[in-house]
């Protein structure tokens, strides 16, 4: 069976084979990996991968309005919690991106409503032989990534946004020979 060839390791197997690449459209599901996109950059997928569980608890499950309320005593727990990247930069992005993550769901309806516009409301299904081929960002990563910072949303630049995009679905970036390319077109 041939799929990616990213996916290396135990974890990276289950995550390519069951997640991504599939279109996701739970508001929490994309904040989610909206986050842990921007908490990866300078870092490798498969670090954000071993800390995704602690994330999840850490961030009261990426529930929005929940992070959006942190204040200066849930930082600290978050900076002391080894489960996390404990940079606070990130850990102050992800509690801005919930802010606006709630005020964009609050203009569209849903946060899905808004992000999947980027791609006319349905995924982009690429043709690539190789992962020498995939793009780093493409214009429609720019401009959600316009946008997005526009609404106050931080670490979102346009390969941050490519790589969420991939991630969610938005794009089908698996290779033509990987057994995942038609299951998820």
């Amino acid at each position: 069976m041939k799929r990616c060839e990213w996916a290396t390791t135990e974890l990276s197997i289950a995550y390519h084979d069951l997640e991504w690449g599939v279109p996701q459209h739970d508001d929490r599901t994309l904040l989610e990996m909206l986050i842990l996109e921007g908490a990866q950059a300078g870092l490798s997928w498969e670090t954000i991968l071993k800390k995704r569980e602690s994330y999840r608890a850490a961030f009261d499950n990426f529930d929005a309005g929940t992070m959006a309320r942190y204040g200066k005593r849930q930082v600290k727990q978050l900076l002391a919690d080894p489960g996390i990247v404990r940079n606070r930069l990130k850990v102050a992005t992800a509690i801005q991106n919930a802010q606006a993550f709630l005020a964009v769901r609050e203009e569209f309806g849903s946060f899905d409503a808004y992000i999947w516009r980027f791609v006319d409301g349905r995924p982009k299904q690429n043709a690539w032989r190789s992962l020498m081929e995939l793009p780093a960002q493409t214009p429609e990563s720019k401009a959600m990534s316009k946008d997005l910072l526009k609404r106050g949303f931080k670490f979102v630049g346009p390969t941050i946004c490519y790589a969420f995009m991939q991630a969610v679905g938005m794009v089908n970036d698996h290779i033509v020979d990987c057994f995942r390319y038609n299951e998820v077109g």
